[in-house]
């Protein structure tokens, strides 16, 4: 049972400790190695949602739901391109602000909001390099630049505190020794890692054997049976980087040393804070998660695997109970709960909902929390295989983005419930896969008559979950109906 959430502060601070494309599975606190034991720490008297999802694997979709509540076909930013055309009402910062709360961020932005919507700024950093205040940052970042997305075989020639966690964390920790004033804060720490370029210094490079990082559960041998984007970004890489898939053990040993590297610098920030954390609100979150070598392929870009959609989400702090909830619950869900944390009305449009009664410890109505949906796709008509269009890049040289034109083309749609997930794209391709036997999806069950009822439900369940994602914007004449904590399903049979 979980155990008694205790009193909570009517306008807390808030902490939100981001990082980028970080793979669910990866630390032990979700079964993995123990890559991050001060995050694991934080979260032991917190609640861990272990059946979390993006709104896309893409960073700037995913962050601008973060922000807004809304899943990217409503926000309209549906490939990291496209930020500043965000559609909503009020955003999370709106929301704060109106309540009295001072903004902070550091880091990795890839979102909608400027420097000049928070009180203090220290970034942009990217995936080369941020601010750099010496000419030893400098030299890292142009060697990051050098590595060009890449897997490092020797550890960074650079000390860990050149890396950029440990500026991002630097700028954090001055932010907060420069607040005066009564009022909470937000601060936002958003980190670029574990985003390729996979890289990492000693003593990091070292602390994860390759022989001995977790297996992979399928490589390239299953392309044949996988989607076709899965095969074409394949193929591009393997064009670009003869043999690249031979490193995935290296890989995921310099990933699990870049999980250690942040979490040593959120352990900092911990200790800086001191006894500030006990009226602090902390969620940690990641936007999508990594391939990290399943399927033989790196980073992202192919369809809606498990592997890319899931992400970690633990909130910790005073009301927060401890426990872990298997309920599916989405970024999407966070704007919203934070909403009913500090008292403020949700925005118009906001499309997620509060997950402030399950962070309590309640019990809450099946029909809300018993499916989880997610996109991918910028519209337009999906090219195929054999396509080989004019990109973002040239097909000659080693460098690629796994998000571009081809990878992303089209519309995919997916609803998942606790075992069974159902994909179905512009081409009216649907598949159906049960996770709890093939957590690969390398089968597609779709024609099983055995699963008949199952892919009828879910059928259902996409239906329903498209209609909820429509946009309610902009508001007119009419004022809709409204529920309470956003649980637009709660004592309805929607199935």
């Amino acid at each position: 049972m979980p155990s008694e959430p205790t009193a909570s502060p009517a306008r807390p601070n808030i902490l939100i400790l981001m990082t980028d494309q970080q793979r669910t599975g990866f630390t032990a606190g979700a079964g993995g190695p123990d890559s991050m034991p001060r995050v694991d720490a934080l979260l032991e008297d917190g609640t861990r949602f272990e059946r979390a999802y993006s709104s896309a694997p893409a960073c700037v979709p995913a962050r601008t739901s973060l922000l807004t509540g809304r899943f990217p076909s409503a926000h309209r930013v549906r490939q990291n391109s496209t930020p500043q055309h965000a559609v909503y009402s009020s955003d999370l910062l709106d929301v704060l602000r109106g309540q009295g709360y001072r903004l902070h961020f550091a880091g990795k932005p890839h979102m909608h909001a400027r420097p000049e919507d928070f009180d203090a700024y220290h970034g942009p950093f990217m995936h080369e390099g941020g601010p750099a205040d010496s000419a030893e940052q400098e030299a890292f970042d142009a060697w990051l630049h050098e590595l060009d997305h890449s897997v490092a075989h020797e550890p960074a020639p650079f000390a860990p505190e050149v890396q950029l966690p440990a500026r991002i964390i630097d700028g954090a920790i001055r932010d907060l020794d420069a607040m005066t004033g009564e009022d909470p804060f937000l601060l936002w720490v958003s980190f670029p890692e574990p985003h390729n370029p996979y890289q990492v210094p000693e003593p990091y490079f070292s602390m994860f054997d390759p022989a001995e990082v977790p297996d992979r559960s399928v490589g390239p041998e299953v392309l044949d049976r996988m989607g076709w984007r899965f095969r074409w970004l394949h193929a591009l890489i393997e064009d670009k980087r003869p043999g690249f898939d031979a490193e995935w053990r290296r890989l995921r040993a310099n990933y699990l040393g870049m999980l250690r590297l942040i979490d040593d610098q959120i352990g900092r920030l911990v200790d800086r804070l001191g006894p500030a954390l006990e009226e602090t609100v902390v969620i940690v979150l990641s936007d999508h998660g990594d391939l990290v070598g399943e399927y033989g392929l790196q980073r992202k870009g192919a369809g809606l695997p498990e592997a890319l959609v899931r992400i970690p989400l633990g909130v910790a702090g005073p009301g927060i109970s401890s426990q872990r909830r298997a309920e599916p619950v989405s970024i999407v869900d966070v704007l919203p709960t934070l909403c009913e944390l500090v008292g403020a009305p949700f925005p118009p449009g906001v499309q997620g909902r509060s997950l402030l009664p399950l962070l309590a410890g309640e019990e809450v109505p099946t029909e809300e929390f018993s499916t989880m949906y997610a996109e991918h796709g910028y519209g337009g008509v999906s090219y195929g295989e054999g396509d080989r269009p004019p990109l973002h890049f040239p097909y000659e040289g080693r460098s690629f983005d796994e998000l571009n034109s081809v990878t992303q083309s089209g519309e995919m749609r997916m609803v998942v419930d606790g075992r069974y997930k159902l994909i179905a794209d512009d081409l009216g391709t649907f598949s159906l896969h049960d996770l709890q036997q093939d957590p690969a999806e390398v089968h597609d069950l779709i024609d099983d008559p055995a699963l008949a009822e199952v892919r009828e439900r879910l059928l259902r369940r996409l239906t329903l979950w498209l209609m909820r994602v429509a946009d309610d914007l902009p508001v007119g004449a009419y004022r809709p109906r409204e529920a309470p904590h956003n649980w637009r399903w709660a004592g309805r049979d929607v199935t």
